[in-house]
């Protein structure tokens, strides 16, 4: 018997989860082999990743096993992490698993590829500052988010028991965010929205204005990506929620005990979370001798082809794209990961038919960023009609949550979509506002 045509996606993110779920619906098990490298057992969508951390999204509830999708669409899911690509072979080199006490639970293996599509993401960028590596928390992934959940909860209690001990105390929950982009304005949002349900659950003497939260931006504003207009009304809504915003505030240096702007001031943060900026992760570079940029993105043409190996793809955070008509590359942001799994679908179809590829066109749907319950701002239509249709408040509330509707039915297929998105709108209802465990 001939040899299974495979095809080998690394990384289970939201691009990389859409395209398996597609070419497993297409190709099937018969003649393909569909198989996905991921090193963690499920996948949550990554916007919603400050909401984990804030405690107000159980994970548990919307993630996504690999194992069981896999078997729902015809896939095969390979937990590990890459090592590397060994692309004379034609093979990508998984590196040995290891359980928590360092026991390797597999040894390094082997995964023959016959089609290879690159979507690891992208990880925080601390830009080399000093102190920011170990002394902050990065919003990378699930373990990043609930290892923050435990430190605020942490926190939180140590302060209650300081009030009830001493009720003229003026302990506080400190809290320093590096980065005013969509990341850092929406955690310190979602921040609020927690501290202010703690009394709720056991932590009678404690609310948010015990709560103390500075949002440091090194650029002129926050959320750069909206209007000046929207990012003003966004600042407005966080400082009226009581967070401190700086701007124009660049970062030299970050400790255990809080944050030193170039200007000498030192922000005093029981918590430090780093949140500006974005890059490829470090064994990217010139991995398998494949053209990479400055920030650890593989180059690929209007195609998703990488330059230097038409068989190779890259999509998502991890691909540096050209825009046709413009000297600006794709931005990394999660509607283009998601435009991007449909043009490497189609292209890799094409490919094995031996038909023409297609260039990939961002299309720019807008942004929209969520002050938690207090609000939500954004544009829509940024690329569509020459200009941006400004939405605020119920209406941009209800484009957001939609976002992340339209990706369960991306992964699930429109029937469970729907399925999960009614037993979402359940669980809001009867499940516990906070998850504290």
């Amino acid at each position: 018997m001939s040899k299974k045509t495979q095809i080998v996606v690394v990384g289970g993110g939201a691009g990389g989860l859409e395209l398996v779920r597609k070419l497993g619906d297409k190709f099937g098990r018969e003649r393909f082999d569909i198989i996905l490298v991921e090193p963690h057992r499920t996948h949550i969508w990554k916007p919603l990743l400050h909401e984990v951390a804030a405690g107000s999204l159980d994970a548990n509830l919307d993630e996504v096993g690999y194992r069981s999708h896999g078997h729902r669409w015809r896939y095969r899911f390979f937990m590990g992490r890459l090592e590397t690509i060994d692309r004379a072979a034609g093979q990508v080199v998984i590196a040995p698993l290891l359980d928590e006490d360092g026991v390797e639970i597999i040894g390094r293996q082997r995964v023959r590829y016959d089609y290879l599509v690159m979507a690891v993401g992208s990880v925080t960028n601390s830009y080399g500052t000093p102190g920011a590596d170990k002394n902050c928390i990065f919003l990378d992934d699930r373990g990043d988010a609930d290892r923050f959940r435990m430190k605020l909860l942490n926190q939180c209690l140590r302060v209650s028991r300081q009030m009830i001990a001493d009720p003229a105390s003026d302990a506080r929950v400190r809290i320093a965010i590096v980065g005013g982009g969509a990341t850092g304005v929406e955690l310190a949002a979602e921040l609020y929205n927690a501290a202010a349900g703690l009394r709720h659950y056991g932590l009678e003497v404690f609310d948010e204005s015990r709560l103390e939260i500075t949002l440091i931006e090194a650029g002129p504003r926050i959320l750069p990506a909206l209007p000046e207009k929207l990012a003003e009304a966004a600042r407005e809504e966080l400082e009226t929620l009581g967070v401190r915003v700086l701007t124009s505030a660049r970062v030299a240096e970050v400790t255990n005990t809080g944050v030193v702007t170039a200007t000498g001031e030192t922000i005093a943060a029981d918590l430090r979370v780093w949140a500006a900026g974005v890059k490829g992760a470090d064994f990217l570079r010139d991995i398998a001798g494949l053209e990479t940029n400055a920030a650890n993105q593989l180059v690929v043409r209007q195609t998703l082809q990488t330059t230097r190996d038409d068989r190779i793809f890259a999509l998502g955070d991890c691909a540096s794209c050209p825009q046709e008509g413009s000297d600006r590359r794709v931005p990394p942001r999660a509607q283009a990961a998601h435009q991007m799994a449909d043009t490497a679908f189609a292209n890799l179809c094409a490919m094995i038919e031996g038909r023409a590829l297609k260039p990939f066109i961002y299309r720019d749907f807008g942004s929209l960023v969520s002050l938690s319950t207090y609000s939500t701002v954004g544009s829509l239509m940024g690329g569509l009609i020459g200009g941006k249709l400004a939405i605020e408040g119920r209406l941009a509330r209800f484009v957001y949550v939609s976002l992340y509707q339209m990706h369960l039915m991306a992964i699930h297929g429109w029937l469970r979509g729907l399925a999960l998105i009614v037993v979402g709108h359940v669980n809001s209802v009867i499940r516990p506002r906070l998850k504290l465990h």
